[in-house]
């Protein structure tokens, strides 16, 4: 479900007219709506360690450097070298006098810090992007920009989480007509995808509902 399908699907849920092309958003509420499924969207995308934002990316770290420009477009995972999975070490002094445990790595400024080794060694790195949209070429991005602009969470689970949450804080009154409606909906989906998408530390937890939503879901 694209950007442009998500909007209409919430302004049938609000009764408001749907629209054939994007450039027919031209109201306030159209421009309210378009910015609350991008926070919404965003929100959920950063609200836990989704398997679906899982990456992967390869950097070379050159001999007698002991560090790498930090490139990563998000939350590291994993880093694995020589097929050895390296952990972190908050303490980034030790790396620069090589007196840092073995196998470990660490964060510094825009550097990612290693041992110093006597040749190059590959990187691969597994992080969570921190993008939350993807464009009709696949490319990712943070933001719905485009109508053909698509969501990185995975159908069928978008629909309901986005647009039954953006309709709850569009309204944000616990007694509208069709406020319990939503908010089942909205609960339900993203009860399940934790179940098949979070991090398996996480899939027992009860939901936490976004930032945006917890003033108003706290009112009932």
């Amino acid at each position: 479900m694209n950007y442009l399908e998500l909007i209409n699907k919430c302004l049938v849920e609000l009764n408001y007219k749907q629209v054939n092309t994007f450039s027919e958003l031209t109201k306030n509420e159209h421009n309210k709506l378009k910015n609350i499924i991008n926070i919404i969207n965003s929100e959920i995308c950063t609200s836990d360690k989704w398997n679906f934002l899982i990456r992967n990316k390869k950097l070379t770290l050159s001999k007698n450097s002991g560090e790498i420009e930090n490139t990563i477009d998000g939350r590291i995972k994993d880093i694995i070298v020589d097929g050895k999975k390296y952990e972190y070490f908050a303490n980034f002094e030790h790396f620069f006098t090589n007196s840092q445990p073995s196998s470990t790595y660490s964060l510094f400024n825009d550097k990612i810090l290693f041992p110093t080794f006597n040749k190059d060694k590959t990187v691969e790195i597994i992080y969570y992007t921190k993008n939350c949209v993807k464009n009709q070429y696949g490319e990712e991005k943070q933001t719905f920009e485009e109508a053909d602009d698509i969501s990185l969470i995975p159908n069928p689970f978008v629909e309901p989480i986005v647009v039954y949450g953006a309709c709850m804080r569009l309204k944000g009154n616990p007694k509208h007509a069709r406020f319990s409606y939503w908010l089942s909906m909205y609960k339900d989906a993203f009860a399940k995808s934790k179940i098949i998408f979070a991090h398996k530390k996480n899939r027992k937890f009860k939901i936490h509902f976004p930032l945006l939503l917890r003033f108003t879901l706290a009112e009932i």
